[in-house]
């Protein structure tokens, strides 16, 4: 047996889980060993993890005694829940609670939850500047994250709980990127006002997540939110246009001309955006970059991000 402390990864394959993997691996220096936790440990992203040096175990959220069972032995553990695999916050936050009573019962030292604001508390489900979803939300995907942190609390778990910004990579791989419109210019579109929103590229989270483990003690208990740089629309579509070498403009639209989009969470990502707009300091202040590289001295802003990536998103 290793002598390093084991950190359990959840969602190890996924954007957050597969960037603390990868931090943990590749550091021959570490005084971590590194637990990927995921449903198909014969998948080629689990084998690239396992050439890294990672332990990979099978572990299914359905099935409560593997989560269980991936925590035996380990000092911490890092949490992540893909809301977007179902669409349902009562799944999350069943799932949530899994993870606090599984974190407890294998005596957890460290555990850090991958949350996001319970924007109600800004919000209140009668205020109708934004639509109320599912009966008892506004943006569900936050909603059932942020609630769920009472979860980790009851439970007597020491919990860090690291909010993540909006990936860049979304505009690679879920069509948030620029689109050519019938002038044949690129338009980034979105409904974000004049507001900079905190932008981070998704394997930087896991290194930051990574920089909680480091400090340890320090951080339990904290709400730390990571972000690479805050930008408004204009700056990015700027930066776009630099990187793909063509003009991309900021199409600023409303809110509820997004939700009206009709794909699948058009509504719950719409209202998101108007948390970012119309509460730009709280969102900001929370997920702050100076922190952000003290965890991660790596971290890239968005312009780092693009040199590599701008080729990646279709046009």
């Amino acid at each position: 047996m290793s002598a390093k402390k084991i950190i359990t990864v959840f969602g190890a394959t996924g954007a957050q889980g597969g960037g603390l993997v990868r931090a943990i691996a590749t550091d021959s220096n570490s005084e971590f060993a590194v637990r990927a936790a995921t449903r198909d440990p014969n998948s080629e992203k689990a084998k690239a993890l396992a050439a890294l040096g990672a332990e990979v175990v099978y572990s299914d959220l359905g099935d409560a005694a593997s989560v269980h069972k991936a925590l035996e032995g380990a000092y911490g553990a890092f949490f992540v829940t893909f809301y977007w695999a179902h669409y349902s916050p009562d799944q999350e936050k069943a799932e949530a609670e899994l993870f606090a009573k599984a974190a407890k019962e294998a005596g957890i030292k460290h555990a850090i939850w991958s949350t996001l604001e319970d924007t109600r508390e800004l919000v209140p489900l009668h205020d109708d500047r934004m639509p109320t979803l599912m009966e008892k939300y506004k943006v569900p995907h936050f909603d059932a994250k942020g609630e769920s942190n009472q979860r980790f609390i009851d439970a007597g778990v020491p919990t860090t709980f690291l909010h993540a910004s909006f990936y860049w990579d979304n505009f690679i791989y879920f069509g948030a990127g620029p689109k050519k419109g019938e002038d044949g210019k690129l338009a980034l579109t979105l409904p974000i006002g004049d507001a900079k929103m905190a932008g981070i590229a998704a394997e930087d989270i896991g290194k930051c997540a990574y920089g909680i483990f480091k400090q340890g003690q320090e951080y339990i208990g904290k709400y730390v939110g990571v972000a690479g740089e805050h930008l408004s629309g204009n700056q990015m579509a700027d930066a776009l246009s630099k990187a793909l070498g063509e003009p991309v403009v900021y199409n600023k639209i409303p809110a509820a001309v997004y939700r009206s989009f009709g794909f699948p969470g058009a509504e719950d990502l719409g209202n998101m955006f108007q948390i970012y707009d119309e509460f730009e300091e709280q969102m900001n202040e929370l997920r702050d970059v100076k922190v952000s590289k003290q965890l991660n001295p790596q971290l890239q802003n968005f312009e780092q991000w693009l040199a590599q990536h701008a080729r990646q998103i279709p046009l």
